[in-house]
């Protein structure tokens, strides 16, 4: 989604105003630039998840209008192939995930949220299953799910799979308190069901949301901040999130909405869109 510079420091001084954090105690450091994306395909990227099954691979997507496709890249920012969604259309995709289904099995999810006027009555999830190897070029017929929010349509660009339980979590953007909603595992495929609202969260303008493979972390950033959530033994994502969040390292970007854990859990991606002629740039960010 394009943004004037005006809007985006109006959503700056807002967030910033917004938001309640805790100081930086973590021991992620600081960004560090590992590769600039040279394809000019991948100009308004949203969306940012890794492999859980070819080590060192990278799941982008563009936003609205793009191509109904996941863009592979390596562990430096290149462009390495393509997953080619057949028999839908790119709407608005925001935001990408990769957990278990019901079943057990790992899905890569994508997320059909964007709605920046609240006009789609409805929104969509596309799944396809995670490939156990590498293919440079590949076509799938995703399966779907469409969903309503409780009180009407809203905007969000921010998705996550619990790889404990399977759930998948939503983020609204634009309220000055952002809301996250669920929709349990075993209802995926189960017909148009209604998003479960659970709690608003202590910050706004969410524009990607990731939790590491093992469930133990969270990550959530909005256009200026990545806030972040430690999560017990036994806890379920709800839980977790009801405390405080810690304010994570972030270089800024022109555009920064993609966020997305290393399998490890030990380290982090971001990524932006283009904007004003800067290529967008693979950031890092690795535990001490």
């Amino acid at each position: 989604m394009k943004i004037p510079i005006g809007v985006i420091f109006i959503i700056f001084s807002f967030s910033c105003a917004n938001a309640q954090v805790e100081p930086a105690t973590t021991t992620f450091g600081e960004g560090v630039a590992v590769g600039i994306l040279t394809d000019k395909v991948l100009d308004e990227i949203s969306g940012m998840s890794t492999s859980r099954t070819v080590p060192g691979l990278i799941y982008v997507h563009n936003d609205s209008g793009g191509e109904a496709a996941v863009y592979l890249l390596d562990s430096l920012g290149k462009s390495v192939g393509k997953i080619e969604f057949l028999g839908v259309k790119n709407r608005d995709w925001e935001d990408i995930a990769v957990g278990p289904g019901a079943d057990g099995k790992s899905y890569i999810y994508v997320g059909e949220i964007g709605d920046n006027n609240a006009v789609h009555d409805e929104i969509a999830l596309y799944r396809i299953p995670e490939p156990v190897t590498f293919s440079s070029n590949s076509r799938v017929t995703p399966q779907k799910i469409t969903l309503k929010y409780p009180g009407g349509p809203r905007d969000a660009e921010s998705l996550m799979v619990d790889p404990i339980s399977g759930d998948i979590f939503i983020i609204s953007k634009r309220d000055s308190l952002n809301t996250l909603y669920r929709l349990p595992a075993n209802k995926f495929g189960a017909g148009d069901l209604q998003l479960e609202e659970l709690i608003k969260l202590p910050i706004t303008s969410a524009v990607g949301a990731d939790i590491s493979a093992d469930g133990s972390q969270i990550l959530v950033k909005n256009y200026f901040s990545i806030y972040y959530w430690k999560r017990t033994i036994g806890e379920s994502i709800e839980q977790a999130m009801t405390r405080t969040p810690i304010e994570l390292p972030y270089s800024p970007e022109p555009q920064g909405e993609a966020i997305g854990f290393l399998p490890s859990g030990k380290a982090y991606y971001t990524l932006s869109e283009k904007r004003f002629d800067i290529e967008p740039v693979l950031y890092k960010y690795t535990a001490k």
